[in-house]
C-alpha cells in the first residue's frame, strides 16, 4: 500500500506545482497552450523513440499485451459507441473519450506502482508498447482524419498516420529494437534528455489547466461523458482485464499484476492530445482528475482480494 501512495503522491505534487505556476501567472496567458504543444510535438515523440529503441521485445511480447490490448480496445470502443448512438457526440469528441475510458497511465503512474507494488517495473512495458505503437497511432489518427474537415481527402487520409509525431518516433524507435541497431551515445543523449520532459510536462500542463476553473463544473463539464468514461475505466477494464487473464491460464502474481495494471487511472497524455486538437479538453482533464482519485481505493482493493 505504501508503493501506491508514493506513486500517486508524486503525480499530485508536481500537478499541483503546475496550479501554482497558473496562480501566479509564471507562465502568462498561453502557458498551458504552449507546454502542452511542447509535449505532444517534442517531448512525448523523445520518449517514445527512447522507449522503444531500448526496449527488450521477448519481455515485453508476454499474455500481457494481449489483456492490455483487447480489454483497451473493447472498452474503448464501447464509449465509442454509447458516445455516437447516445449522447450524439461528434467523433473527435468520442474518440477522446474513448482514451480517456481506457488509455492507462502507464508512464508516470504505472511505472513507480509496478516498482513499489508489483516489484518489477517490466509488467507495465507490454502496456506502453500497445499504447505506444498502437493504440495511439489509431486514435490519433480517427482525429486527423476527423478534424479535417473539407481537406479529409483519400490521399491525406492515407498519410495522415505519417504525419503524426508520435507515430513516427514510436515506429523508428521499434524499428531499432527489432534490428538490433544502437545508435552511439552521443545520438541518444539529446533524446534522452528531451524526453525527461515528458511525463513532468503532461503533469505541469495538467495542472496549469486546473487554476480558474472547478472540476465537474455544472454547465462547463460535460458530466455524463466524464461518468461514462470513469465507470468503463475504474470498473469494466480491472474486471475485463482479469477475466481475460483468466481465460489465458495467468494465475497468481501475475494474474494480480495484470488487474493492477487495468486499474490505474487515464493517462494525462489523453488530456494533452485533446489540447493538441482543441476537442474534448474539459472532458478528458476531468476523467483524468477523477479516475486518478479513484483509483487509490481501487488498487487498495485489488490489492486486499488478489496480492
Amino acid at each position: 500500500m505504501s508503493g501506491v501512495l508514493e506513486g500517486f503522491t508524486v503525480i499530485f505534487v508536481v500537478i499541483a506545482l503546475g496550479y501554482m505556476l497558473a496562480r501566479l501567472g509564471v507562465l502568462g496567458d498561453h502557458g498551458q497552450f504552449v507546454l502542452s504543444r511542447l509535449v505532444f510535438f517534442v517531448a512525448t515523440p523523445a520518449l517514445l523513440f527512447v522507449t522503444m529503441a531500448t526496449s527488450d521485445l521477448a519481455v515485453i511480447l508476454s499474455p500481457t499485451l494481449a489483456v492490455a490490448g483487447v480489454s483497451a480496445l473493447v472498452v474503448g470502443s464501447i464509449y465509442l459507441l454509447i458516445a455516437k448512438l447516445m449522447l450524439k457526440r461528434a467523433t473527435p469528441e468520442a474518440t477522446i473519450g474513448g482514451l480517456a475510458s481506457s488509455y492507462v497511465n502507464a508512464a508516470n503512474l504505472g511505472i513507480p506502482i509496478a516498482v513499489y507494488v508489483l516489484g518489477d517495473a517490466t509488467f507495465v512495458a507490454p502496456l506502453l508498447l500497445f499504447q505506444i505503437m498502437i493504440y495511439s497511432p489509431l486514435a490519433l489518427t480517427i482525429l486527423d482524419i476527423s478534424t479535417m474537415g473539407k481537406k479529409a481527402s483519400l490521399r491525406n487520409i492515407l498519410i495522415a498516420p505519417f504525419k503524426n509525431p508520435i507515430v513516427l518516433a514510436g515506429g523508428l524507435g521499434l524499428a531499432l529494437s527489432i534490428t538490433g541497431l544502437e545508435l552511439p551515445e552521443a545520438l541518444m543523449q539529446p533524446f534522452e534528455l528531451v524526453a525527461g520532459t515528458a511525463v513532468p510536462g503532461a503533469l505541469l500542463a495538467f495542472g496549469l489547466s486546473l487554476y480558474g476553473t472547478r472540476v465537474l463544473q455544472k454547465g462547463i463539464s460535460p458530466r455524463r461523458d466524464v461518468a461514462l468514461a470513469t465507470g468503463l475505466k475504474m470498473i469494466l477494464q480491472p474486471v475485463l482485464g482479469y477475466l481475460l487473464a483468466r481465460l489465458l491460464g495467468v494465475e497468481g502474481h501475475e494474474l494480480f499484476a495484470i488487474t493492477v495494471v487495468s486499474a490505474l487511472p487515464t493517462a494525462q497524455n489523453v488530456f494533452v492530445f485533446a489540447s493538441r486538437y482543441n476537442r474534448g479538453v474539459v472532458m478528458a482533464r476531468d476523467t483524468a482528475f477523477v479516475t486518478t482519485l479513484l483509483s487509490i481505493p481501487a488498487i487498495a482493493l485489488v490489492t486486499a482480494l488478489l496480492a
